[in-house]
């Protein structure tokens, strides 16, 4: 089992090279080719440390039962997610948005792209597919309103620039925990049963007769993720420099930076649907948007008052057109208990309308 722990050794061994000879590989970035291997060279590596981290989260999910599994992996997901975007956002300007795209970009990717893909192929091999409502109607009710607040509402106070207040900013920051907290106490406990298979209501989470295997998981899963958090400081540089350089929209920033964290993820959801667990596939993709809306909010916001910074979060309005829309599509395609080819399809289409606007705006 420990030869398949391979990935420890580049991925320790790129985080000593970069550490040894950060200012070699990173302090001079004038010619664009280096600056793409250093970018590509840390991409891959990072990307490489967070499929390992599924897979260990995976593992937990098979130890514990649902909704822990999906619950463990979303907040590992999450917290790579945060120290990225802080590690961006940090060597950035004063005013950053980087928060602000890269929620609205996992709402797109998960929302369209990974949950229509999931739904698509899941119909074209079964059919139609069964999921909890409840459990479904639980993610939406608190995503629809967090998204409305954190992504919406900044562009229409009196605060200039898309901005909140101090005391708007505090308000959404305990608001966002708050409802993420009620949120967790229903999944793990008063209604945990919204959140697995129907035929599987009755049935409770395995023993836990031995933690080894569970202490093993969780270990590497955290040596998988240290690196990450390692690293995300060095693939800053090269990321701010090709923004300079290309004179790039901060929307494809943050597309960059969500797809790095969600990937290995999102695969994992479209795994699930192939094999007809359907509630393990929306438990991930509906988590992880919660997640990354209602926790990122309130640390970048924290961090923004820290560094004097001022965060940006309230989107451009044609991003706001399609941010309503999805939120629109997802209660409609999350109200029946049933998916077919047709909803997948749609929100398919509706992503590659977000990927053609990021790259022509």
């Amino acid at each position: 089992m420990i030869t398949r722990e391979w990935p420890l050794a580049p991925i320790y061994g790129t985080a000593a090279v970069f550490f040894a000879l950060d200012q070699a590989l990173l302090g001079d970035l004038q010619n664009p080719w280096w600056a793409a291997l250093m970018l590509a060279w840390l991409f891959a590596i990072m990307m490489l440390a967070a499929f390992a981290v599924v897979r260990h989260a995976d593992c937990l999910a098979e130890i514990f039962g649902e909704p822990f599994g999906t619950l463990i992996l979303t907040m590992a997901i999450t917290v790579i997610e945060v120290l990225m975007i802080a590690a961006v956002m940090l060597t950035g300007p004063k005013e950053s948005t980087l928060a602000r795209d890269t929620m609205f970009a996992v709402v797109m990717i998960v929302f369209n792209g990974m949950a229509g893909l999931a739904l698509l192929v899941g119909g074209l091999r079964y059919h139609e597919q069964t999921y909890n409502l409840q459990g479904a109607n639980a993610f939406l009710a608190v995503i629809v309103p967090l998204a409305v607040l954190g992504l919406v509402l900044p562009n229409f106070t009196s605060a200039p620039g898309a901005t909140f207040s101090t005391l708007h900013e505090a308000f959404l920051m305990l608001m966002s925990l708050g409802l993420y907290a009620v949120f967790l106490a229903i999944q793990t406990l008063r209604h945990r049963h919204y959140f697995v298979e129907r035929d599987e209501v009755e049935e409770q989470a395995p023993p836990l007769t031995d933690l080894r295997p569970a202490a093993y998981h969780g270990t590497l899963l955290m040596l998988y993720i240290v690196p990450i958090v390692l690293l995300s400081k060095k693939i800053a540089v090269p990321i701010d420099y090709g923004v300079r350089v290309l004179d790039a929209s901060s929307a494809l920033v943050g597309m960059l930076v969500a797809v790095l964290i969600l990937a290995p993820e999102s695969l994992a959801a479209v795994r699930a649907a192939l094999a007809n667990q359907l509630q393990r596939s929306i438990n991930l993709l509906l988590g992880s948007v919660l997640a990354s809306i209602s926790l990122t909010i309130p640390a970048v916001l924290a961090i923004g008052m820290l560094t004097e910074r001022t965060i940006v979060l309230g989107l451009e309005a044609v991003d706001v057109i399609l941010l309503l829309l999805t939120l629109a599509m997802a209660t409609l395609t999350y109200a029946s208990g049933r998916t077919n080819i047709l909803l997948g399809a749609v929100h398919l289409l509706l992503f590659c309308a977000y990927i053609v606007l990021v790259l022509d705006r």
